[in-house]
C-alpha cells in the first residue's frame, strides 16, 4: 500500500464502521433507503469512501447497493434468522469443543467468567443494553479462545445480522435470566475438558435463544426485522 492510499483506506474503514453501527443500532432500520450523497453528508465525508464502504457492507448482507439510488438496509426474515442461528450454533459448538479439548486453565477462562459476571450485574440493574453487550462479549471471547481464526472469521460474517435482530427484540423478550446459568455451565465443562459436554451445553443454550427469537417473529407477526 502506498502512502497516498493509506488515508483513503482509513476513510473507508471509518465510513464502514459508522454506517454499520447505525444499522446495528437500528438508527437506520430495515428498509431504510438513502442516496449515496445523503449518506456522505450524514457522515461528513466525500462519496468515494462511502461508496466503497457500502460495497463492503453489501458483501456482508447488511445493505443492498442500488445503482443511481444509493442503498437500502436489508431486513432479516424468519428464514434468514433460522439459518443464521444454525450456522452460529454449529460453529460455536466447534469452538467450544476445540477449547475444551485443550482443558483451559482458570486464567484462560477468566474473560468468560468476567463477561458472565457483567451480565449478572446488568440484569440486577435492569440494564438490558449492558446485558446484551456482556453477552456478546462472552461469545466473542469463546471464539477468540478457541484460536481458530478462519472459524472466528466465518462466524463474524453472520454476527452482525444476528446482533441486529437480537437488539430489535431485546425488550420484547422475557428477562434473560437463563443465560448466565448456562454460560457458567459451559465454563465448567470447558474447565473439566469435557468436549462432548461443552458442545451439548452450548448447543442447548444457542437453540433456546434461537427458539425464543423465532417465537417473537410469530407472536408479533413480523415478516422481517
Amino acid at each position: 500500500m502506498t502512502a497516498n492510499s493509506q488515508p483513503t483506506a482509513s476513510l473507508v474503514d471509518a465510513a464502514y464502521e459508522q454506517i454499520r453501527r447505525r444499522i446495528l443500532d437500528n438508527v437506520w432500520p430495515p428498509g431504510h433507503r438513502a442516496l449515496e450523497q445523503e449518506v456522505a453528508l450524514a457522515l461528513g465525508m466525500s462519496r468515494t469512501p462511502v461508496r466503497e464502504a457500502l460495497v463492503r457492507l453489501q458483501s456482508e448482507g447488511l445493505v443492498e447497493v442500488v445503482p443511481r439510488h444509493g442503498m437500502r438496509v436489508l431486513p432479516v426474515s424468519p428464514v434468514d434468522m433460522r439459518e443464521i442461528y444454525e450456522i452460529l450454533t454449529a460453529l460455536e459448538c466447534m469452538a467450544a469443543e476445540i477449547l475444551a479439548r485443550r482443558q483451559p486453565s482458570d486464567a484462560e477462562l477468566k474473560p468468560l467468567v468476567e463477561a458472565t459476571d457483567a451480565m449478572d450485574r446488568a440484569l440486577a440493574a435492569d440494564d438490558l443494553d449492558a446485558w446484551a453487550k456482556a453477552d456478546e462479549l462472552f461469545h466473542a471471547q469463546l471464539l477468540e479462545l478457541a484460536g481458530n481464526r478462519l472459524l472466528q472469521a466465518t462466524v463474524m460474517n453472520h454476527w452482525d445480522r444476528a446482533h441486529r435482530a437480537r437488539m430489535f427484540t431485546l425488550r420484547l423478550r422475557p428477562k434473560p435470566v437463563n443465560s448466565t446459568r448456562e454460560h457458567m455451565q459451559l465454563v465448567e465443562r470447558l474447565r473439566a475438558g469435557d468436549v462432548d459436554g461443552a458442545s451439548r451445553v452450548n448447543r442447548a443454550h444457542r437453540e433456546r435463544a434461537a427458539a425464543e427469537l423465532l417465537a417473537l417473529f410469530e407472536r408479533f407477526k413480523l415478516a422481517q426485522m
